[in-house]
This record gives C-alpha cells, structure tokens and sequence, in this order.
C-alpha cells in the first residue's frame, strides 16, 4: 500500500509538472505568434460590435465616410482612466468634421464598461467585447489608439500609450489631421 501511494504522488507530480511545461509552451507560442498590427494603408480589420452606450451594434462598414478613432481599453486600465478626456475633447471638437472617436472595450463585463463611460463622462460611442480583436487589430497592452481615413484605411500606425501625453497627442492629432486631408 505505502509503494502504491508513493507511486500515485510521483505520477501526480510528474503530471504537474508536464501540465506547467505545456502551459509554458502555449505562452511561449502566444507570445511569439502575435499577429502584427494593421499596417499604414491597410484597410481596418472590420467588426460588428454591441454598444455599450446605446441600442444595437456597430460596425467598421457603418462608419466608412467617416474619420474614425479607434481606442482600444479596459476600465482597469489607469492610462487609458487619464487619456478619456483627451478623447472626449477630440470628439467634441471635431465631430461636426466627420470624425467619430469609436471606445473599444477589450476585456471588461457591460457593467464595468458602462461604470467607467459614467465615471469619466464619455459621450463618444463605446463598444463592448473588442476581446476578440486584440488578435486582429495585433494589441499588445492598453492603450491602444489608430486613426482610420474615410476609406477605412490605417493613418500613421498604432499609437501605443494614453494620448494624453503629449508624444501620444501629437501623433494623435498629426494622424487626424491626415486623415481629414485624405
């Protein structure tokens, strides 16, 4: 009985240990096989998204004609907390232009989302379950921000990084405006 048991522990232990390994494997995959991000010129991966802020969903076709800004963030995430206001004012500054600031939500439940549009007065639409395009759109943390032409194109490439800080802002506002002018 006691051989027995000594046996169970070592094949317990040696399961473990190959589980971490697989696990380890699977990271080391993931972390190696991450899908680039849209390159400039490219046309945005398209979706179709529940608002989080309103009735119904939208998608990237909905918007075509227009400016977009895309904004990838979570409402646990403190950069993307400070860089809100920055977007709120990009959308009430040049809305009347054809510009539409569109939150992507990336990992949160409705709730939280929605606590963190009340929180920080976010009037630009908002959308939930952008989870699954952190893979196509190549996201590797929060924030993330690309500026898209009326064509649906990528302007200037990802701004990684709260635009509130003035490297991100102006890189912000540089992609914007070449995207009025395209």
């Amino acid at each position: 009985m006691r051989l027995d048991r000594g046996r169970l522990e070592l094949a317990g232990q040696t399961l473990a240990i190959l589980a971490v390994g697989v696990l380890a494997g699977i990271l080391v995959w993931k972390l190696t096989h991450q899908p680039p991000p849209p390159r400039i010129g490219q046309r945005a991966p398209a979706f179709s998204l529940q608002r989080l802020n309103g009735a119904g969903t939208v998608s990237l076709a909905s918007l075509r004609g227009k400016v977009v800004v895309l904004n990838f963030f979570a409402s646990w995430c403190e950069p993307c907390k400070r860089e809100a206001p920055e977007l709120e004012q990009v959308w009430r500054d040049y809305r009347s232009q054809g510009v539409v600031v569109l939150g992507i939500d990336t990992n949160d439940a409705s709730n939280d989302a929605q606590q963190f549009i009340s929180a920080h007065g976010v009037t630009y639409p908002t959308v939930g379950g952008g989870g699954r395009l952190t893979g196509k759109y190549g996201i590797p943390g929060l924030p993330v921000t690309y500026v898209l032409n009326r064509k649906g194109r990528v302007i200037g490439g990802e701004i990684l990084g709260p635009v509130s800080e003035q490297v991100h802002s102006q890189e912000l506002y540089r992609y914007l405006h070449a995207a009025l002018k395209s």
